[in-house]
């Protein structure tokens, strides 16, 4: 069985998605169509700006979210996996690439959810680290003694765990994570505690963009970040997505899960190989 999974945000490069637009009529279209909708030539953005440009978040959501889809859209017939995931942001690619979301909702949707995110990020400060080598029934423990909000929010692959919280509280964990044996803990380049609590105002922003919009079946399952298993009921996906602000993303466990299911082959669509090298690791694990 083919899966068809979808980055999130991180996996942007400069560049990205020109040579679609220029070799594809198709992808020409979509990409015009997104600029339109946007209301800025976030093309312009995507193709000729810098690394720092695409680092903003109302402008990196969108970015990967396009390159991801029109990816897979571009395929035509040929797209037809029998399950699908995202990480994260990319859970909205997969939703809109399976035809759950129209393209047009699910753009508008990552516009008003990378909003959404941003404000957050602005009046309520986070941090997030990645937790290298140590099991997670350890950084869970750990966590969970630290006084303030820091908690374990993407389970990325075996070995590979990252935090999110408030800025003392994650300083704090990573300190007691290293004493306790982590490889590394390592500070991401982020503007706030993605996945934890501290996004409740954003969820909230974001569901009422939520309710207003279409959810239709998808064409395959789609395995969701915040139980790592399969959905095609619209209402319980439209939950999912909403909750999935607030909640962890259990990546290892959702691979773990296709593979039980019967995935034999995967492919990645969006920028770079991200998913695909965690894959790898989950599945070299899992296969023990």
């Amino acid at each position: 069985m083919k899966a068809s999974v979808f980055p999130g945000q991180g996996t942007q490069f400069a560049g990205m998605g020109k040579d679609l637009y220029e070799g594809n009529a198709l992808a020409k279209e979509l990409f015009d169509k997104a600029d339109e909708i946007l209301g800025y030539h976030i093309t312009d953005i995507m193709f000729n700006g810098s690394e720092e440009d695409l680092k903003e978040t109302k402008v990196t959501q969108p970015a990967v979210f396009l390159h991801s889809v029109v990816s897979a859209l571009c395929l035509g017939e040929e797209f037809n996996p029998d399950m699908a995931a995202g990480h994260s942001l990319g859970e909205f690619s997969a939703l809109t690439a399976c035809g759950c979301l129209s393209f047009e909702d699910g753009l508008r949707l990552v516009y008003a959810r990378a909003m959404a995110m941003q404000a957050c990020c602005e009046k309520v400060p986070g941090a997030m680290a990645a937790i290298i080598n140590l099991p997670e029934c350890v950084i869970e423990r750990i966590c969970s003694e630290v006084d303030g909000v820091v908690l374990p929010v993407n389970y990325n692959s075996p070995g590979q765990v990252v935090i999110s919280g408030e800025v003392d509280a994650v300083g704090e964990a990573c300190a007691r994570l290293k004493e306790a044996g982590a490889r590394r803990a390592l500070p991401l380049a982020v503007g706030g505690a993605y996945h934890s609590p501290l996004m409740e105002p954003a969820r909230i922003e974001l569901a009422a963009a939520i309710g207003k919009t279409e959810f239709r079946p998808p064409r395959c399952p789609v395995y969701q970040n915040v139980d790592a298993k399969p959905h095609t009921d619209p209402v319980e996906i439209k939950n999912n997505l909403l909750s999935q602000l607030t909640a962890p993303v259990y990546w290892t466990q959702t691979v773990e899960n296709m593979i039980a299911d019967g995935m034999t082959e995967f492919q990645e669509y969006g920028p770079g190989q991200v998913l695909t090298g965690l894959i790898r690791r989950i599945r070299k694990n899992f296969e023990k």
